[in-house]
């Protein structure tokens, strides 16, 4: 009998002649925790997909021993079958079924006839919730009717349900509040205890160093190391990540700040389903050129909704005005924002950046389509020519430009949707959470990116749910709170718990 749940030998994966996975091994011993770390694109969750048989064998070189024997599974169902389950970072639930039908789907308990037996379910279904804590989840409710957090806990039940073994977990972290998060990680902690293995794919490193007692880095494909967690710094996890040493992960850089640029007055934004509620409330605020203004607060307190709303695609009723310099500019629509000089790069890259099945060049190019059209006819040498000039200067890594967007690691796509909102040369660039499930190195281009475009006068305003990430990066700090400005300040000696303080309404914040 073999020493390990799992083995994964010399794993190799190509796409178009590419190879994204290029000899990997991988070994997991029952009720270990095993960090999978490596920069967007490296190709974890193409290993992970090897091993659920999303890419069924076959279609993939090497070989997997599961308890000692080798699997050669060819559908996703062989694989839970076996005791490996997957909860993808877009999580695969069905909104309007109850968090009984969700966690038995395609699993259902019926009773002798074949109809479903609700009773024994929803029994079960609850078992699980108090097994993970959640025992006040109504298990008859629609998905629908609970947050992000609780939606990912629902995914571990119903990997549970199907008696995972080996249960795979990626960026399961990404949508988290801290108290969710803060949730989850026990879970994992106790299901190490019970003797259920876990891989987690995460780049955030400092959640990785806690739960996991091994890392195995990826890089380009190829196996990095595997070490014990209590070998390794987070530094040390970056260095073998990236192949070389960042020092600061900020390279907050000194850039010239100017006049107002842009005025936000008095924005109103009224809840879709509940007209009579503010999510955002009478906020107002100025921006200078080239000034990075970070906007912190927690989530739910409504910075993405007063983003659409500066660039005109919220969805419910809105109000105020929006000023560029000193000049009064009506935007309805994201057209208008960008004719203006006003580009987002939205929170959510999966519903409002990309188009999944176009290539990776058109939506990049998607924002200036008129500029290669000359007399009705695309001029697609131009147009190519573009298109690779931003996926050389973003690094964008893909196979070829005409690939669709989807098959981008999350990275990748995110550093697209930035060069998108680029092409129209924006004076003011709003970018909600740009860094979500990005790595570390491509955080720093990002981050290296924005102090680029600021010492050529472009105003950002950067919203992030990462007080560090605010505190390293900007100017100066714009804390909402409930729909409410609740705090400017100059970023200067300013700290994680006076910005906290200022979002839960705890203290006077300080008008810069």
């Amino acid at each position: 009998m073999s020493e390990y749940l799992l083995e994964m030998r010399g794993i190799i994966k190509a796409f178009s002649g590419v190879k994204a996975l290029d000899g990997i091994d991988l070994q997991v011993h029952a009720g270990e925790c095993i960090g999978l770390c490596g920069e967007n694109g490296a190709g974890k969750s193409t290993l992970m997909k090897v091993l659920s048989a999303v890419y069924p064998h076959g279609d993939w070189e090497g070989q997997i021993f599961w308890q000692g024997k080798e699997l050669k599974a060819k559908t996703i169902r062989e694989t839970e079958e076996a005791g490996i389950v997957i909860i993808h970072q877009e999580l695969m639930l069905v909104p309007h079924l109850s968090v009984t039908e969700n966690i038995f789907l395609g699993n259902e308990i019926t009773t002798v006839g074949g109809i479903m037996n609700y009773e024994a379910m929803h029994q079960r279904a609850q078992e699980l919730m108090i097994e993970l804590k959640m025992p006040d989840i109504n298990v008859a409710l629609p998905v629908s009717n609970y947050g992000g957090g609780h939606q990912q806990l629902i995914e571990i039940a119903k990997a549970l349900n199907k008696k995972a073994k080996l249960l795979i977990l990626d960026e399961p972290t990404s949508s988290l509040t801290r108290s969710e998060t803060r949730i989850l990680l026990d879970i994992m902690k106790d299901l190490k205890r019970k003797g259920v293995a876990c891989v987690m794919i995460s780049h955030k490193l400092d959640e990785i160093a806690e739960v996991c007692d091994t890392i195995s880095v990826i890089r380009d494909g190829r196996h990095i190391g595997t070490r014990p967690m209590g070998e390794l710094s987070v530094d040390q996890i970056i260095t073998m990540m990236v192949g070389r040493e960042i020092k600061n992960l900020f390279p907050r850089e000194a850039h010239p700040i100017g006049e107002v640029i842009f005025e936000a007055r008095n924005i109103t934004c009224y809840d879709v389903d509940n007209p009579q509620r503010k999510r955002v409330d009478d906020v107002s605020f100025e921006l200078r050129k080239g000034e990075i203004l970070g906007v912190a607060g927690l989530v739910g307190a409504g910075r993405t909704e007063l983003a659409m709303a500066i660039f005109g695609c919220y969805p419910g009723r809105y109000e105020g005005s929006v000023y560029l310099e000193g000049r009064q500019v009506h935007i309805r629509s994201p057209r208008q924002a960008v004719q203006a000089g006003v580009c987002l790069v939205p929170e959510d890259r999966k519903r409002h950046g990309i188009v999944p099945l176009l290539g990776v060049g058109y939506n990049i190019t998607l924002s200036v389509q008129e500029k290669f059209s000359h007399f009705g006819v695309v001029d697609q040498s131009e147009e190519m020519q573009t298109i690779q000039r931003m996926i050389d200067s973003m690094h964008i890594k893909t196979a070829t430009p005409v690939l669709p967007i989807k098959g981008l690691s999350g990275g990748n796509q995110q550093k697209a949707v930035v060069a998108k909102m680029l092409l129209p040369k924006p004076r003011v660039l709003i970018l909600d959470e740009p860094t979500r499930g990005v790595d570390v190195g491509a955080k720093y281009e990002i981050y290296k990116l924005m102090f680029d475009l600021v010492k050529q006068g472009v105003s950002i305003i950067m919203i992030s749910s990462e007080l560090p990430e605010v505190l390293g990066i900007s100017d100066r700090v714009l804390v909402i709170g409930e729909g409410q400005l609740r705090g400017n300040f100059i970023n200067e000696g300013l700290t994680q718990e006076q910005v906290m303080a200022a979002a839960i309404g705890q203290a006077e914040a300080l008008a810069a």
